[in-house]
This record gives C-alpha cells, structure tokens and sequence, in this order.
C-alpha cells in the first residue's frame, strides 16, 4: 500500500513533531510512508473565506502531489475533511479536485485500515480527549481516538464535560471574532480543569493550538498534546507539548 502523508500547514511550521511521531505509529505497525515535498495548503483557509478559485488551485495541486498514493493519512481531522467535504465543490470549477485519492485522518486509518487500536504505546499520565468539531461532525470519527487512548498502556482516561462544545478556533473565526472565540475557550479551559488531566488530546494541531494558548494564559494546569504523540510514546519524556 502506498501511503502519502500530508502533514498540513499549521502542523508544517509550528508543530513538526506531530508529522514524525505519526510516521512512527505507521512505521511501527509495518507500513512505509511517502511525504511528497511539493506538499502544500489544502486551501481550507480560502475556501471557508470565500476564495473558491485560489481554494480549486490547491485542490488540484493537491491532486497531483498524491497522485501516486493508493490513500493519503494526515494528523489533521479537519484538513480531512477540506478534502473529503470541500474537494467536490470545488471539482465544479477545478476537475482534478475530483481525483484526489482516498484521505483519511490518523485514527480512521488505525482503526478502520489497520485494524488496530493497540499500537504498542506507553503513556503514563491522566489525559482527556477533546473532539474537534472537524472530526466530530465533518468526519465522524466518533470513538476511534477514544478505544485508541485507552489501549494504551498506563494512560488514564478522564472524561470532558461538555467535550462536544467548540474550542473557538475555527480557522479564520478565531481572527475575525476574537472576543467571541477568547469566550468559547475560557469554558472549554475550565472544563478541562475539571477533569484534572495533565495532559488534554485532541486530532487537531490547531485546535491544541487554541487550547494551549488559553491554558498558558489563564495558568491552566494541563498541557495540550496531539494523539500521534502519545500513540507514538514509550513513556519517556520526549512527547513535545504544544506552546
């Protein structure tokens, strides 16, 4: 099976060691991994901008970086659903956004390709999971980050009050709307509060990027960490938190 990863552009530039701990769990587990260095934008920013010719212009790019690919994985459920959801509008005006293959997020792959939820990782520390509202309603991934938390060994799942509210990112929402979104965070911070964790997961760098930023403001007592870390972790230290 050839597997291209797209690491998309938040996890890129600011959060890298999502992109390796990913290749990791899949090289773990036997698979070999291609990153196309062409890779760029999924064009979800535009899209959800209203920038549909710009948005069609990386769909199609996108089509012809993969184009080698039987499925592509990425650590990001919401660039997922760009192309899973926004890739066939776009197609109207982009035909090549039409023959982009198969796109799933981490935890759809483990789960549903790979057919596991144990991938050998060892975590010992209390976490909770948060689900992005990319991957709760535009992907539906449902429980699969869940069953792969808890077959992990060591860690202690905590559960999330109101874990199905938004964080207040939103792509674009959070710069256009920073009052509403500052507001939106605080409660999903002190829900995490709540739980006690020292760890709060999501499969989401910019979801944990939102969350991090309010947990330092606010002097939160958890770190935000990507499910790919931990599923990749030994339990050492070496997982890096989210800042």
């Amino acid at each position: 099976m050839r597997i291209g990863l797209f690491v998309a552009c938040l996890t890129d530039t600011l959060y890298p060691g999502t992109a390796r701990a990913t290749v990791r769990v899949l090289e773990r587990l036997g698979y070999t991994v291609r990153f196309p260095r062409e890779q760029t934008c999924c064009g979800q920013a535009h899209h959800t901008s209203g920038y549909r010719r710009e948005a069609a212009a990386l769909a199609g790019r996108f089509a012809d970086v993969f184009a080698g690919c039987d499925l592509v994985v990425t650590p990001s459920a919401s660039c997922a659903a760009m192309v899973r959801t926004g890739y066939p509008h776009l197609a109207r005006r982009e035909p090549r956004a039409g023959r982009v293959p198969r796109v799933l997020e981490l935890s759809e792959f483990l789960v549903d390709v790979a057919g596991v939820t144990d991938v050998g990782a060892s975590f010992p520390h209390r976490v909770t999971y948060h689900p992005t509202c990319q991957s709760l309603r535009a992907l539906e991934v449902g429980d699969r980050p869940l069953r792969l938390l808890r077959a992990v060994r060591g860690l202690e799942l905590a559960e999330l009050p109101a874990a199905e509210e938004c964080c207040g990112f939103g792509g674009t929402f959070a710069w256009k709307n920073a009052d509403t979104s500052v507001a939106i965070v605080a409660d999903k911070v002190r829900h995490i509060g709540e739980t006690r964790a020292e760890v709060v997961c999501a499969v989401d760098d910019a979801c944990l990027a939102q969350i991090g930023g309010a947990l330092s403001r606010l002097r939160g007592g958890a770190r935000p960490l990507h499910l790919a870390e931990i599923l990749a972790s030994d339990g050492g230290a070496g997982a890096e938190a989210h800042r």
